[in-house]
């Protein structure tokens, strides 16, 4: 057998790693030949599919605020360079980092979409609103996008895995509600949110079950009296909240969680910013702390 024939031989039995792969994103059919070394996303949450796969990237749209990373994900990936905020990031900054593959979030990035695919090609995903089973989704196509698709996949079962075993210890009736607060508001993250998504995963009750049209719900004092969950779990973005004065309310003291001392602070990254693998794993740690060792 001559080197060119032996050569020949071997392209042929080959899988090419120059094989356009095409992925149904939220802009149309998303193509890519090879595999990705300079990404870019703009999201949360797909940072954290990225990490779930062992995968850095060299931008992140991290407001400016890498703490806002969950501590599982920054603990797995390398240190990047911010590219600003995730409603505005600088496209002179991606440029820089001269990406060959950017993530973008359909509801914040369609706007610039143009742009962002002059500097790489750009895949489209659902992040902001999405749901629990849509950030999944999103996951895979993303395993795809970065030549990474088995992984990725056994990654996801992996995940299902850890929920299931997670659910099997959860023997609580008792309503689970997140709510994310600042000194303005507060806002219940209903079924269809992120977290409530992960919360029925876990086989856990919701007080507002019927509420699947809307993610999240601005809320009163007087609207939360209503929904009366058995436990309170808060994402505080700011020192003081609309609680603290709340809590000087004597009607505030006829609600279940206040009579069990049933109100948690959670982190709002993990339970809400992040969105992911690795922060769906985090929230359920969370509810095991709470529920079973209660």
């Amino acid at each position: 057998m001559t080197i060119f024939t032996f050569f020949f031989s071997l392209l042929v039995s080959t899988p090419s790693l120059a094989e356009t792969r095409k992925i149904q994103d939220e802009h149309g059919t998303f193509e890519i030949t090879g595999t990705p070394q300079r990404i870019v996303v703009l999201e949360y949450s797909f940072v954290d599919a990225l990490a779930a796969v062992g995968i850095s990237p060299v931008g992140i749209a991290d407001d400016k605020k890498a703490e806002r990373i969950i501590p599982a994900v920054r603990k797995v990936i390398k240190p990047w360079t911010s590219v600003g905020m995730r409603p505005q990031p600088s496209l002179e900054v991606i440029s820089a980092l001269k990406p060959d593959l950017i993530i973008a979030d359909a509801e914040r990035h369609t706007a610039i979409y143009d742009d962002l695919s002059l500097i790489a090609p750009t895949l489209l995903l659902k992040s902001r609103g999405e749901t629990y089973r849509e950030n999944l989704q999103a996951a895979e196509k993303i395993g795809i996008a970065v030549n990474q698709h088995q992984k990725m996949k056994a990654r996801i079962d992996t995940h299902n895995a850890k929920i299931q075993r997670f659910k099997a210890q959860f023997a609580s009736k008792d309503t689970i509600q997140f709510a994310v607060i600042t000194d303005k508001g507060m806002w219940l993250h209903g079924p269809a949110s992120y977290a409530g998504g992960v919360i029925t995963a876990l086989g856990l009750k919701s007080p507002m079950p019927d509420q699947t049209e809307k993610a999240y719900f601005p809320t009163s004092f007087e609207q939360l009296l209503k929904v009366n969950p058995d436990w309170l779990l808060l994402g505080a973005y700011t020192e003081q909240t609309v609680v603290d004065s709340w809590q000087k309310n004597p009607l505030f003291n006829i609600l279940t969680v206040a009579k069990k001392h049933h109100v948690i602070d959670v982190s709002p990254e993990l339970w809400s910013l992040n969105r992911g693998m690795l922060a769906a794993e985090g929230i359920a740690e969370n509810l095991a702390t709470v529920l079973v060792q209660q």
